[in-house]
């Protein structure tokens, strides 16, 4: 347990000699240096995790801290990071998929100027992110925190030179700061309330205090309310989920480390972290499950008529992250928080899948301008077919176990569970739908692409290949930790979760209940799959007539609800046309540069009246002596 530190520290080493150094080294060291630091990290924190098994629950959590970082009057934040069940796992999903997407990255991005600096960027986010789920108070957290928005500009703006990256990167940057505002006010408040923002203390402090009623906003449920502000805008709900799309700019890499795997779930983490918290405000839980299910909703609308097989996916992310949230909200936290480690792995795999199909079509991501490529790339056909399987929620593979613990909490659910599970079960079906679509016309049907567009459809190399292969079965494999009772399982997952942070109600129903929950989870997926095969293999020109016949429809989809329009509208518009004509205009040109111009023009003409009395005579200088003497002697005789 003391080497707990080197965790975030060996990327960290790796981003410091990768950033200042990597201009001098060729490509396969940078690769097999920032690589080697996250493997490191995978090692080390393994090793962690397997000891705190081992351990007694009374010794839980560990914690260790390693120096006074602020001391200000009776506030003191310590440099110290807490490993129990929640980070432990945390920790082995940051690590283990940053590592494969490091990996699969030295073959991604090889022939890319600006290598050694991607790198660097890499691992600088792997280090934000293990200070992030490693920190044992509020405040350190908040430093990693803003690591990461940080990370996230450097890298979806990687491409600096492309207008439409640069933009996407400063979109990501500006709404994280809506979001960290929320956060800085809640770690404020939290000082404020409870003397202290370490958990142990800060918790222990919540578990004493009343429960606060549906309705009422007291200090805890303000704190709350904050924290999923800041939630909202680093986890992409709304109002806050419009940077998430646009960062598709970014390399592919990039889109499966951050925007699918870690960095946006890094607000599901703060909220299950603060579950002591958020069990207090009811109403805080209410807000969070509302926003996570309509966030599922709207996002899963909007993919389903996606042509760029990133903006897919993007949507996707969104939609799966709204799911974790609606967890979340019903008190269910270990199941968002499985819902968060089987996505990891297959959403990760989907976009390193996606990447493969742009590598092997040069760089086309239109999914209309695909299709046959299932012989070209089997490979990555089959990987992507199990990542979709997993996904779309099919019996036997990882998301139906985590969309089945979530779907069953929010049933019993006592605030509006029947409706949020109806939503949330319309979504499980637009996710399969939209999820077989993209696969159909990526990989089946005959091919759409002419060989003006693409030179020549290879497979893509064995370090792009085994890091999916490697998900794939993790795609399969990570959702039997969740094994419910119907299925003569215990869920395990939620056992290990819950003597933590997360205190969760057990929701006990009857196993017949279960076994109807779960067949309208595998009804929903199912029909979501009939349908993408009736309207892209069996019936191709249905899409066509459905689209035409319902336009309207079609077009809100396809321009995203115009929510970005209407933002550029009524919010980014006024603050430009204010901060144009009025602060700079007015009061920038106006007042400030106008007064200072003022006073260096009254000075400029005084002096140049002045300047007539020193005209180089004689006979003015003596005229000047008598007038200022007959003033002098005219003062004293007053």
């Amino acid at each position: 347990m003391n080497l707990l530190w080197l965790i975030p520290i060996l990327p960290l080493l790796g981003a410091v000699i990768n950033g200042f150094f990597g201009k001098h080294l060729s490509r396969t060291r940078i690769g097999v240096l920032a690589s080697s630091m996250v493997a490191g990290s995978f090692a080390i924190s393994l090793y962690a995790f397997l000891q705190m098994l081992g351990m007694p629950e009374e010794s839980l959590p560990v914690i260790q801290n390693y120096f006074t970082w602020i001391q200000a009057g009776s506030f003191q934040a310590n440099a110290g990071f807490m490993l129990d069940h929640l980070s432990g796992l945390m920790i082995l999903i940051v690590t283990g998929v940053g590592f494969l997407i490091h990996v699969y990255s030295t073959a991604y991005m090889h022939d890319e100027p600006g290598f050694y600096r991607f790198f660097a960027y890499l691992n600088l986010f792997m280090f934000s992110m293990l200070t992030l789920v490693l920190a044992n108070n509020y405040l350190l957290m908040f430093v990693g925190w803003e690591g990461v928005g940080l990370c996230s500009y450097l890298l979806i703006g990687f491409w600096f030179k492309k207008q439409s990256a640069a933009d996407a990167g400063k979109k990501a940057f500006i709404v994280n700061r809506i979001g960290d505002f929320g956060f800085i006010l809640a770690a404020m408040l939290i000082f404020w309330t409870f003397k202290s923002v370490d958990y142990v203390q800060v918790f222990s402090a919540a578990a004493t205090m009343p429960l606060e009623p549906l309705g009422i906003v007291g200090t805890i449920t303000a704190i709350c309310l904050l924290m999923f502000l800041g939630a909202a805008g680093k986890s992409a709900q709304i109002p806050l989920y419009v940077w998430l799309p646009d960062a598709m700019e970014g390399p592919t890499p990039v889109s499966a480390l951050i925007h699918a795997a870690t960095m946006v779930t890094a607000g599901v983490y703060m909220i299950a972290r603060s579950a002591v918290l958020f069990d207090h405000a009811p109403g805080a839980l209410l807000v969070v499950a509302t926003i996570g299910a309509l966030t599922a909703l709207l996002a899963a609308s909007i993919g389903l008529v996606q042509t760029d097989i990133k903006k897919v996916l993007a949507y996707s992310t969104v939609s799966q992250l709204g799911y974790m949230f609606l967890a979340c909200g019903v008190g269910a936290y270990a199941a968002g928080v499985f819902h968060l480690m089987t996505h990891a792995f297959f959403k990760a795999l989907l976009f390193l899948g996606a990447g493969s199909v742009i590598h092997g079509m040069s760089g086309i991501q239109d999914i209309t301008k695909m299709g046959g490529l299932r012989k070209e790339m089997p490979w990555t056909f089959r990987t992507f077919l199990i990542g979709t399987l997993a996904i779309a929620g099919i019996p036997g593979l990882a998301g139906f176990f985590s969309k089945d613990m979530i779907l069953a909490a929010v049933w019993h659910s006592p605030n509006f569970g029947k409706l949020l599970w109806a939503v949330a079960l319309t979504v499980a079906g637009m996710t399969s739908f939209y999820m077989f679509r993209l696969l159909f016309l990526t990989f089946a049907g005959t091919p759409r692409y002419t060989h003006q567009d693409v030179h020549h459809v290879h497979e893509s190399p064995r370090p792009m290949l085994i890091p999916l292969v490697i998900l794939a079965l993790l795609a399969i494999v990570a959702g039997y930790v969740g094994v419910p009772p119907a299925l003569g399982g215990h869920e395990p997952i939620a056992e290990f979760l819950q003597p933590g942070a997360l205190a969760e109600e057990a929701h006990a129903g009857s196993m017949a209940l279960e076994w109807v929950l779960m067949g309208a989870s595998v009804a929903a997926a199912g029909v979501g799959l009939l349908l993408a095969y009736l309207f892209y293999i069996a019936r191709p020109e249905l899409p066509a007539r459905v689209s035409a016949s319902a336009s309207a429809l079609y077009s809100i989809l396809t321009n995203k609800y115009y929510v970005d329009e209407i933002y550029e509208a009524i919010i980014v518009l006024p603050i430009v046309v204010t901060a144009r004509q009025f602060l700079w205009r007015l009061i920038d040109v106006g007042v400030i540069d106008g007064t200072v111009n003022a006073v260096g023009e009254l000075v400029r003409s005084s002096a140049g009246g002045l300047r007539r009395m020193q005209i180089g005579y004689v006979r003015a200088y003596a005229a000047w002596i008598l007038f200022g003497s007959i003033v002098i002697i005219a003062w004293f005789l007053r």
